[in-house]
């Protein structure tokens, strides 16, 4: 039985990093946006403590 053509394993890989790359800076800006959205809330949080605390 004969084989088929030779798979082009270089392009295989190659995609596979870029995918792997893509993936690795979408988590990334995932990571960034929750710590961004964490301190925002802190601040707000410590805001909203600060004004409670002073009766006007």
């Amino acid at each position: 039985m004969a084989k088929g053509p030779e798979k082009n394993t270089k392009n295989k890989a190659l995609h596979t990093k870029l995918l792997s790359r893509k993936k690795a800076k979408l988590q990334e800006g995932k990571k960034e946006s929750a710590l961004r959205l964490k301190a925002l809330v802190a601040k707000m949080n410590q805001k909203r403590n600060s004004n409670e605390s002073d009766p006007k």
